[in-house]
């Protein structure tokens, strides 16, 4: 699969590349450079969203992997300072690289600060244009994501048997915890409400109720959704204990999305969930926090093939039967099959029927795979929260009592 030669009026010539994609298969792609200098390993996938682009380059999520827009045209919006998930600009999770197949295009947009190829400089993240990334995407769906090595020289200075030799070499994400350095060092607090046009993002300084977020990698609008709901939120760091979270006597706990491996984090995620179940205190999951909820109730999790990446995916509520358009991505799912009777499915994926959201029988306990916040255009999932808060008010009105609130 490697690049043709580029056509000048002059006839048939090779133009030297300065960024190359190395595949563990040996496969060589070559195009021209972007971003940062240098070369990272990381596992292989593509993205089918038209547009976010920086909220999907920043999403924590995807540290340890390599980004390919199946969308032509990335760049026109630029970047700015406002759509970053990450939860602390100066850190470098989320996608090492990302493969474009055009040359990035010039900002144009009143938002736009700087354009994404300085952006991704700053960033530390390696770009690659002039790919046929429809062809790139059809080699992912039929051999699945593959490790890959993505390099940007300047001088188109490659040692491309040691990029090979990296890219075989590399162990992949199954069995890889990437979580515990992605979240948050300590615990803090959130008040930064959801964006409005013309006015920006907001604040919540009240609270009249208190959920603590487990942070295993948190994308910030999740939590500007969670501070909407008028509560006060505190971030909790995902290697905490559950005697920790209690003590801070939340009405409501909500376990984040994050990286890599969900089976690589039992020791110490499930525990922890183990014990917040038998709180009583209503929970959400979204992503890897959903994997790790059914893993602490005694599911499994398995890798996926290609995984889902995009902002186009269609959801299927099994209660209402409504069909969300929602935002995706994961490379890990829940195996339905295995999760015990207590456990409802609630959620699949109408593109392959795997899991995506349960919820605990007779408690109030629910979580999703897909991100509800991510709002992709519709705003499709936004319910879930405000189910969240209903679980919260609920629990909170009926505290006195022992019989638990099933979820709605």
């Amino acid at each position: 699969m490697t690049q043709p030669a580029h056509k000048k009026s002059t006839g048939w010539v090779q133009t030297k590349p300065t960024a190359l994609l190395v595949l563990a298969d040996g496969t060589v792609i070559e195009g021209k450079g972007a971003g940062a200098q240098g070369s990272a390993v990381a596992e292989l996938c593509f993205n089918t969203a038209l547009t976010g682009y920086q909220e999907i380059l920043t999403d924590p999520s995807y540290s340890g992997q390599i980004v390919v827009f199946t969308f032509p045209h990335i760049g026109n919006t630029g970047a700015n300072g406002e759509d970053t998930e990450i939860l602390n600009p100066a850190q470098r999770h989320g996608a090492v690289g990302a493969v474009f197949k055009a040359d990035l295009s010039p900002p144009s947009s009143y938002r736009a600060t700087e354009g994404l190829d300085q952006w991704l400089e700053k960033r530390g993240i390696i770009g690659l244009s002039g790919v046929d990334t429809r062809a790139l995407t059809g080699f992912i769906r039929e051999k699945g994501a593959p490790n890959a090595v993505i390099a940007h020289n300047a001088a188109g200075t490659f040692d491309i048997e040691d990029l090979r030799r990296k890219a075989r070499q590399w162990p992949g994400l199954v069995g890889l915890d990437l979580a515990w350095e992605a979240g948050c060092g300590q615990s803090a607090a959130w008040r930064e409400t959801p964006w409005q046009w013309n006015h920006g993002y907001g604040e919540e300084r009240q609270g009249r109720y208190h959920i603590v977020a487990v942070d295993y990698g948190i994308k910030r609008n999740i939590l500007r959704l969670l501070a909407g709901l008028g509560a006060k939120v505190t971030l909790m760091p995902g290697t905490g204990t559950a005697a920790d979270i209690l003590a801070l006597k939340p009405d409501g706990i909500f376990l984040s999305n994050g990286p890599g491996d969900p089976a690589a984090m039992r020791a110490y995620a499930v525990p922890m969930i183990q014990a917040l179940l038998q709180s009583g205190i209503p929970l959400f999951g979204i992503c890897l926090g959903h994997q790790l909820l059914a893993l602490a109730g005694g599911g499994q999790t398995l890798k996926m093939r290609q995984g889902h990446h995009g902002a186009n995916h269609p959801v299927k509520d099994k209660n209402t039967g409504k069909v969300e358009i929602v935002s995706m991505n994961h490379g890990f799912a829940v195996d339905a099959a295995s999760l015990p009777a207590e456990f409802e499915e609630t959620h699949i994926s109408l593109f392959d029927g795997s899991n995506c959201g349960i919820r605990l029988k007779g408690r109030p306990v629910f979580s999703v795979q897909h991100h509800p916040e991510a709002s992709p255009g519709p705003q499709d999932s936004h319910y879930l929260f405000r189910r969240f808060l209903d679980l919260i008010k609920a629990h909170k009105t009926q505290s006195g009592k022992s019989a638990p609130i099933a979820a709605q």
